[in-house]
């Protein structure tokens, strides 16, 4: 019985092969399933383009023993998922493609990668020299044995890697552009147009190396955030000198010393000194941030001024800077709805069209009474315009370089269907604290209501001191130097508040909503509480089993960029819309400071919810949260943004795009490079088959040649290669 597996392609690119950048440590070893099968990582240096990928992929296609295939072709890994003993046949299987597979150690490391064996651009350039010798000898009228030897000369040279990866292809049953390539050139020589063969071999050659320097740029992009890692760090030793160590030999709790200028090896917080930090290569912000002691510091980030010194929180592989290039490869794998589509259109388009091109070499010449050479050759040009390469490249390279350009302005994307999915947004949901506002609100109220207020005042900072809400956080902040009672039986009641024993006696301290379920509220306390939320102030009461004891309310500020962010967005024709945990007055205050469209407040996260379900009938939605509150309707969304990011294992692995810092502004460029992506993608598949569309006509008007048709392969190619590099360089 042939076992069915899934497949799961990542990061596909373009057709060429160039060294790999050296890229953040991949987890190659085996490690084994629940069933008894075992996950083997398996480095392929020749695999980089769908090409390799499709031939893997069918050789595999009826192979026992194999239940899932992952194809990481920007870190040339396959992963395969299989029963143990069949790892010795899937090797065998690998090399018989061709390719030379590389299997991790025992602690599942490979080697450094090696560079693959390149034709010397010396044999190329002698190959071109004699595909120019022997055009002119055809022109001139020379012997036919010059013409004939100078072709076959040129073409030997420059297209014996072709024709190798060719035969394989051929053998396996696969019609990839080498094998496409190959029948074109062996059937030109066999028909006599032996100088056109060889000049289409060569620039077939010289094309893929072309193409290959272009496609590094895209498998580099991602290379360059690694490049921010540092290699090296100043740790103390145990006797307390200082010595320079490989940074991902520090543990965490060691002690690191940073200089003015130098770039931050590792996560840590800083223990001594305070200098200005450019966050920038993590966050995109522009202005550095003051780093003082208890202050979190991220590796890849630039130290400024001054000297500081800082004990490691996470290890070199789980730093924010990891994690974040982690998540930017993980996105490369999740096609987009048009590369999808591209993938499905050129599984059917290449077979078609090669039958197209049997049926033009035999009809016209048997029912019509053509020249046979003449239509075989109009067969051959076809066979060259046949290859989808360019469709198929054109959107992974420019999903590719949108995700990579997004990451470094701060804007990690969890999948090329998010980026592509951006554009069509008509509302955007935001959460209030912590999004709109700082997330620092202040104490400005205290109104004590019943018993002593040192008292009062011990219970309600012992209650706030144990919640991390902001409105706990401000009420505890404002409160540090009470005697904080003993806690007992502590609760958090989502959305409501907390609850808890302190000396033998129960207390809550939360909303309004909370306390009319506890039934403790009145007229006199709805009035009052109405009038501090008319001021847009949050109200949180504290109450044991008989009364409410006191009110607090605290105000939030808005951050400086909100209202900018807000405006872009309206221009951009986006709806807004605040859902609010807090009361509806504070809510609706803060909404129309901001200028945001509606503003909805009082809502436990299924109410956040049902509005985000409600919403999305209207169209595409996304929400935008930084709490756990807002976990349903960030899942529930077409598009999840988390707020404040960095540093947050959470955030970076749970949302669809998280927002590396605070700035609200990023939400506008996110849509604008979305609809920038998603134009590229439009315009480079518009190319690529516009293009062949064009020079087939020519071809069957006795127009085109076969080396026209090579640059209506090869020359596409690397038109929407360089149009889909234009994101890396953009401004959105």
């Amino acid at each position: 019985m042939t076992t069915q597996f899934k497949e799961v392609h990542k990061n596909s690119c373009g057709c060429s092969h160039s060294p790999t950048p050296e890229m953040p440590k991949v987890d190659l070893a085996q490690s084994t399933h629940e069933d008894g099968s075992v996950r083997t990582n398996i480095r392929i240096m020749q695999m980089d383009c769908p090409t390799e990928e499709g031939l893997i992929r069918k050789k595999f296609n009826h192979f026992d023993g194999i239940h899932q295939l992952e194809f990481n072709l920007i870190q040339r890994v396959l992963t395969v998922v299989h029963q143990p003993e069949v790892l010795p046949q899937i090797i065998a299987a690998i090399k018989e493609l061709g390719f030379e597979p590389e299997l991790p150690n025992l602690e599942g490391n490979l080697a450094p990668a090696q560079a693959e064996k390149k034709q010397p651009l010396t044999g190329l350039i002698i190959a071109a020299g004699f595909a120019v010798l022997a055009e002119t000898a055809h022109w001139l009228d020379w012997s036919m044995l010059i013409v004939l030897g100078c072709s076959l000369v040129a073409v030997l040279l420059s297209g014996l890697t072709t024709y190798k990866k060719g035969w394989i292809a051929i053998r396996h049953g696969n019609l990839n552009i080498n094998a496409l390539m190959s029948i074109a050139v062996t059937g030109a020589i066999l028909i006599g147009s032996w100088p056109e063969a060889a000049m289409v071999m060569v620039l077939f050659t010289l094309a893929e190396l072309i193409e290959a320097k272009s496609l590094a740029r895209a498998r580099n992009a991602i290379g360059e955030l690694v490049n921010l890692m540092p290699t090296q760090v100043m740790m103390q030793q145990a006797n307390g000198e200082w010595q320079w160590v490989e940074a991902k030999l520090a543990p965490i709790g060691a002690r690191i010393r940073v200089q003015p200028g130098e770039q931050i090896g590792l996560d840590g917080v800083v223990v001594h000194g305070h200098s200005t930090v450019n966050q920038a290569p993590i966050t995109g912000e522009s202005l550095a941030v003051e780093k003082n002691i208890g202050d979190d510091v991220f590796a890849g980030t630039i130290n400024q001024a001054g000297s500081f010194e800082y004990t490691v929180s996470a290890l070199a592989e789980n730093t924010t800077l990891a994690r974040i290039i982690h998540a930017v490869e993980q996105a490369q794998g999740d096609k987009a709805p048009t590369q999808r589509f591209v993938d499905r259109f050129a599984q059917v388009y290449t077979p078609i069209v090669f039958l197209c091109a049997i049926a033009i070499a035999v009809v016209p010449p048997i029912f019509l009474a053509g020249d046979w050479l003449d239509w075989i050759y109009k067969a051959l040009v076809l066979l060259v315009i046949a290859c989808p390469c360019a469709l198929v490249i054109s959107t992974p390279v420019t999903v590719v370089s949108g995700l990579a350009a997004a990451a470094k302005k701060g804007i990690l994307i969890k999948g090329g269907a998010y980026l592509e999915t951006g554009y069509q947004l008509k509302t955007i949901a935001l959460d209030k604290t912590g999004t709109i506002t700082s997330g620092q609100p202040q104490l400005t109220d205290f109104i004590l209501l019943s018993g002593d207020q040192t008292q009062v005042r011990s219970l309600l900072a012992s209650l706030a001191h144990r919640s991390d809400h902001p409105v706990s956080q401000a009420i505890a902040q404002a409160h540090v130097t009470e005697n904080l009672a003993e806690v007992e039986q502590f609760e958090a009641l989502l959305g409501k508040g907390t609850q808890a024993n302190i000396q033998g006696e129960r207390y809550w301290l939360g909303n309004h909503r909370l306390i009319h379920e506890l039934g403790c509220c009145s007229l006199a306390l709805e009035q009052r509480i109405n009038d501090l939320e008319q001021q847009g102030k949050t109200v949180v009461l504290l109450c044991n089993q008989q009364q409410v004891l006191a009110i607090a309310a605290v105000a939030d500020t808005i951050k400086a960029t909100s209202y900018e962010a807000i405006q872009q967005l309206h221009d951009l024709g986006i709806q807004t819309v605040m859902l609010s945990g807090d009361n509806a007055h504070a809510a609706q205050v803060i909404a129309q400071q901001v200028g945001i469209h509606s503003a909805q407040g009082g809502l436990l996260p299924e109410d956040k919810l049902e509005v985000i379900h409600n919403l999305s009938k209207q169209g595409k939605i996304a929400m935008v949260g930084d709490g756990i509150n807002d976990a349903p309707a960030l899942a529930r969304a077409d598009i999840g943004f988390s707020m404040g990011a960095m540093g947050s294992d959470t955030a970076i692995e749970t949302a669809d795009i998280a927002l590396m810092d605070d700035d609200l502004r990023k939400l506008p460029s996110f849509i604008r490079l979305s609809n920038k992506t998603h134009h590229i993608l439009i315009q480079n598949i518009g190319l690529a088959l516009g293009i062949k569309l064009v020079f087939l006509l020519l071809t069957l008007a006795n127009i085109g040649t076969m080396w026209m048709a090579v640059f209506a392969d090869v020359g596409v190619s690397l038109l929407v290669v360089a149009n889909g590099l234009r994101l890396l360089k953009t401004k959105f």
